[in-house]
């Protein structure tokens, strides 16, 4: 992702009445693009329906386990089962995990161009393997891919986020958060991170 993109996208952003004073009083997110596809979906998988605070433990206790090597497929594949339950992965999650490292292993150059292929492409390919849903495949698009136009609409944090952007009542239809979420396309992803800000704090970055 370059700098220039995601600055004319704050700019862009900046014009929306209801987001400015949003964006006026909050940090900029960091949003480092990561290298590692393979760690990066073992990430997600591991923060699927966990609060923010649970995942990153976990993750931080999985990233211990690898000690000096490398997080790659055939290394998660040498770590036991029993090990990463232990350090708080469900045995489904564990199961899943161990789906995303084979279809590495067996398809050396899965994801390679990625760069080449659309949003759509690349979550139809997500979500074939069993345990990768939309939601960790936008979190793929987001976070490792740095797409800037993604808006996870069934991610809770976003939907409490609208309800509280707006001053509703109730959580936001998916109908309503659509048509207001058109209106920052085709930088709904910085406009997310912020709203993942308004509920989890000014200090929050994933």
């Amino acid at each position: 992702m370059k700098d220039k993109a995601f600055n004319k996208g704050l700019k862009k952003l900046q014009k929306d009445k209801d987001l400015n004073n949003l964006l006026s009083n909050m940090k900029v997110p960091t949003f480092p693009k990561e290298k590692n596809y393979f760690q990066s979906l073992i990430k997600y998988i591991i923060y699927q329906q966990l609060s923010l605070a649970s995942a990153k433990s976990i993750y931080d206790r999985l990233l211990l386990l690898f000690k000096r090597n490398n997080f790659t497929p055939k290394n998660f594949k040498k770590i036991s089962s029993n090990k990463i339950f232990e350090i708080g992965v469900s045995r489904p999650k564990i199961k899943y995990m161990n789906e995303v490292a084979e279809t590495f292993i067996k398809e050396k150059n899965y994801l390679k161009n990625s760069d080449n292929l659309s949003d759509n492409a690349i979550i139809e390919s997500l979500i074939k393997i069993k345990g990768i849903g939309p939601w960790t495949a936008e979190m793929f698009l987001m976070f490792t891919l740095n797409r800037l136009d993604i808006f996870p609409l069934k991610d809770l944090g976003i939907k409490k986020g609208m309800q509280q952007l707006y001053k509703l009542d109730k959580i936001p239809s998916d109908e309503y958060m659509i048509k207001k979420s058109n209106n920052w396309s085709p930088y709904r992803t910085i406009a997310s991170l912020y709203l993942w800000k308004l509920i989890d704090g000014n200090n929050f970055d994933w």
